[in-house]
């Protein structure tokens, strides 16, 4: 209950706030040493569970609904995901070029691999991709929706985002909204074409939930083809 009369008060911050935490213990995994890439996320995903208890009440579009729409762009976006790898250079790259370093890569020589780092097939390695999956599937997704999708979108097209309504089309939050969202991804372009699905399903469904299962729908697919294929540059 620590942060649910603060977010009572500030609208925003209930749904800026828990995003922001999330980006900040994101950004420390592996700034401790190799192995701490993974015990942030643990670390960040249990954070992020605390967090979205303390929303709920407040952020009341952030309920789930899961329906055909929302499956089929889940689905669709993983394919997508997938298959535009290999075809575009990645954030990572991209920074390399200009002189930067991507925040979203620590070694692009060493992905995010448990069964590297811990031995595969041990317990703490299949502990880690269960961490993971459900980490991104059932987290990750509610939060960056809230922000980006409830917040973010609705913000750029009038300050004052609550009066403003989630199914209603604006073109420039549109369009900045999803870069945004690209550009917190390694595979930016695929980022993209995700922003813009998700986007469109709350214009479509007029609510947030869809977006938020067919988010879930994709981190879990993609967590699956992951492991199921070793496809670990996309971890």
């Amino acid at each position: 209950m620590l942060l649910r009369k603060p977010f009572e008060k500030s609208p925003a911050g209930a749904r800026v706030a828990p995003f922001v935490v999330f980006l900040l213990l994101t950004y420390c995994q592996g700034k401790f040493g190799e192995e701490s890439r993974y015990w942030f996320y643990f670390a960040k995903t249990l954070v992020g569970v605390w967090l979205l208890f303390e929303m709920r009440p407040v952020v009341t579009e952030m309920r789930w609904a899961l329906s055909w729409e929302a499956v089929a762009v889940g689905v669709g976006v993983c394919v997508m995901w997938v298959g535009l790898d290999g075809f575009y250079p990645k954030l990572g790259e991209l920074g390399a070029k200009v002189g930067l370093n991507s925040s979203a890569a620590i070694d692009p020589a060493l992905p995010w691999n448990p069964q590297v780092q811990f031995g595969a097939g041990t317990a703490l390695a299949w502990f880690f991709i269960g961490v993971r999956i459900l980490g991104s599937s059932l987290v990750v997704s509610a939060l960056e929706e809230t922000f980006f999708r409830s917040f973010l979108y609705r913000y750029l097209a009038k300050p004052d985002f609550q009066s403003f309504p989630l199914g209603q089309f604006a073109a420039l939050p549109f369009f900045l909204t999803a870069t945004v969202f690209a550009f917190e991804h390694e595979q930016w372009l695929a980022g993209l074409f995700c922003g813009f699905a998700y986007q469109g399903l709350v214009l479509w469904k007029k609510r947030l939930g869809d977006a938020i299962a067919a988010h879930a729908i994709t981190n879990f697919l993609l967590g699956v083809w992951v492991v199921g294929k070793g496809a670990w540059q996309f971890w």
